[in-house]
């Protein structure tokens, strides 16, 4: 299984990004989908995910974000994007997409992590 997401890069304060995330490989189900970060010198942080990609059910957004970045999938294609509004500096960090789902119908579903697309946020 892989995770691979796009989008990243350097904007101004106040700009926008679009980050995409697609899982690829042997899926059986997803039990979830979703966006971490990681901001120099501090521990990974949730983001936000969907606690059903299916259904469309969401976790809380972090604080931080609540109001300016938007989640959103595509149950079909194993997809996630990350809509960034009103970026901050504060936002620049290495944002991960992560999945924990099942790859057969007889295991335990398993973690993954996609290998991270950087957002700088100039002022």
């Amino acid at each position: 299984v892989q995770l691979q997401a796009s989008g990243g890069g350097l904007v101004q304060a106040g700009g926008s990004l679009k980050l995409s995330c697609e899982a690829s490989g042997t899926i059986f189900s997803i039990y979830y989908m979703g966006w971490y970060r990681q901001s120099p010198g501090k521990e990974r942080e949730l983001v936000v995910t969907f606690s059903s990609l299916t259904t469309g059910d969401v976790t809380n957004y972090a604080d931080s974000v609540k109001g300016r970045f938007t989640i959103s999938g595509d149950s079909a294609a194993n997809a996630v994007y990350l809509q960034m509004n009103d970026l901050k500096p504060e936002d620049t960090a290495v944002y991960y997409c992560a999945a924990e789902l099942w790859t057969n119908d007889y295991s335990g579903k398993h973690q993954y992590w996609g290998q991270g697309t950087l957002v700088t946020v100039s002022s």
